[in-house]
């Protein structure tokens, strides 16, 4: 007797021991049934079988759409937005004691040299907004823009300032602002993805594709990449010898064998994948159609600086524009390249940046300007941004050489807006004379999520998800909504 029970137990699988112990496959899918009734709190409805249909948020929403124009490696904004006479005049002078003990640069040790910038600036617009040189097109439309000249962060590195931005934590794991977007809103379109992601410049952002990823929230609603080179979603396309009646067959047979899986188990991610694969077939059709830039007009081409099988960010932006007129609620562009340290000519923030600036400069403001001619900018929220500053000084490793370059700098930075319910031709908060801290009207990260999600229409502290024993939301346990910078 005593060998045959020892035989049955060495013959179980733990298949068996998780349908016939206390707990069971039965309690595990009651804990996810009673984990979606935790997650009903955040007063949205998500619907397993169509996850990404359209939404309402929690109040009247000034946006509907978002493109996040992400300058990977962080601008230099003395040298582009914030203007600082005094710094220009006291440039080589060793920084001041009190900017630089007892502080953590991430390539200064030595005590370094004050720099001024060695661009031309003036002012633009009903708010008097001061531009450099290198953005002759964003300041002709500076009545559009709401510059934010008082952001600030904790992080001094790029992939931890990038997942901080796009996901309100440093670390791994979390999910994307777009995601949490697509989470609340759903899309406007069943053909396309709710969140696009579009990068150039050749690399992704420094902290990869956790910046789009969807964390613990279901993996539909992570952000898919496109590309405006070459097919524009990888692998979507049909197999060589498969057509796409074959195609569908085995579509069905597959979402057959998991909609069984999803009855016996009760798996929400089964279900999602279902609306996966069914979004993947559509998109087939969708995806070559709308990224497809010879539609657009000579003209339209000539103003963003587009050019035809191009991977560029000015071909991005265009694209973003064709996305959420068809209905994409969240497109992200990353823009390698801005990391100007001065290890070399083409970080040298006198002609390398100037250099870098002219595409984007010419693309974001003729996004901004065709979005308003189409009339559609009143509904998109476009955002300008990298994930911190640059410092008042030189970058230690760079110092005693020809080329002028910055470290990085979390204290205080510059980023625009422009559309989707915000102030237009506004400037908001100030940093002290020489650009080391903030002097009026700090903006953390996490007061820029929470305006953004208000514009959105949703309560940031009410758009969350139960994990983990807890509710989590994109601003952690932070954030206030910045009322001033709303039209």
């Amino acid at each position: 007797m005593q060998e045959f029970q020892h035989n049955q137990a060495a013959a179980l699988t733990r298949r068996h021991f998780l349908a016939d112990c206390h707990v069971g496959l039965g309690g595990i899918a009651l804990g996810t049934l009673l984990a979606k009734d935790a997650a009903g709190s955040s007063g949205i409805a998500i619907d397993d079988r169509t996850p990404l249909l359209p939404r309402q948020p929690h109040f009247s929403a000034r946006a509907k759409n978002i493109i996040f124009l992400h300058m990977t490696g962080s601008p230099p904004h003395l040298d582009l937005f914030d203007y600082k006479p005094e710094l220009v005049r006291r440039t080589d002078e060793s920084c001041p004691d009190e900017f630089y003990e007892g502080k953590e640069f991430a390539f200064t040790s030595a005590r370094p040299t004050l720099l001024g910038t060695p661009h031309k600036f003036a002012q633009h617009g009903p708010s008097g907004a001061w531009f450099s040189d290198c953005l002759p097109q964003l300041s002709g439309i500076a009545d559009e823009l709401c510059i934010v000249r008082s952001m600030y962060t904790e992080q001094f590195n790029h992939a931890p300032a990038e997942l901080l931005l796009y996901t309100g934590s440093p670390r791994m794991g979390r999910p994307a602002m777009g995601s949490w977007v697509t989470y609340g809103l759903g899309s406007e379109s069943s053909n396309l993805p709710g969140f696009v992601v579009l990068v150039s410049s050749g690399l992704n952002p420094s902290a990869g594709q956790s910046v789009w990823g969807s964390g613990f929230l279901p993996s539909v609603f992570q952000g898919v990449q496109c590309r405006s080179q070459g097919d524009p979603v990888l692998y979507a396309s049909d197999p060589p010898g498969m057509t796409r009646a074959m195609r569908r067959r085995s579509l069905d047979a597959i979402n057959g064998l998991n909609q069984l899986q999803a009855a016996e188990l009760g798996s929400a991610e089964t279900v999602t994948r279902v609306a996966q694969y069914e979004l993947a077939f559509r998109m087939q059709v969708s995806v070559p159609e709308v990224m497809d830039i010879t539609r657009e007009t000579p003209a339209t081409l000539e103003a963003y600086g587009a050019q035809l099988g191009e991977a560029s960010f000015a071909n991005n932006c265009l694209l973003a524009r064709r996305l959420v007129e068809n209905g994409v609620r969240y497109v992200q562009l990353f823009d390698w390249g801005w990391d100007f340290h001065g290890t070399g000519p083409k970080e040298d923030i006198r002609d390398g940046l100037t250099e870098k600036c002219r595409p984007m400069d010419r693309a974001a403001a003729a996004l901004i300007r065709d979005l308003r001619q189409r009339g559609l900018l009143d509904e998109t929220l476009v955002i300008w941004s990298g994930e911190f500053g640059r410092t008042p000084f030189r970058e230690g490793r760079t110092a005693k050489g020809d080329i002028l370059g910055r470290d990085h700098f979390p204290d205080c930075y510059t980023m625009f807006m422009a559309g989707g319910g915000i102030k237009p031709g506004f400037v908001y908060g100030a940093t002290d004379e020489l650009g080391f801290s903030i002097a009026e009207n700090p903006v953390h990260v996490h007061d820029l999520q929470a305006t953004i999600l208000h514009l959105l229409g949703f309560d940031h502290e009410r758009l969350t998800h139960f994990y983990q024993g807890r509710h989590f939301r994109l601003t952690d346990v932070h954030g206030h909504v910045v009322r001033e910078l709303l039209a």
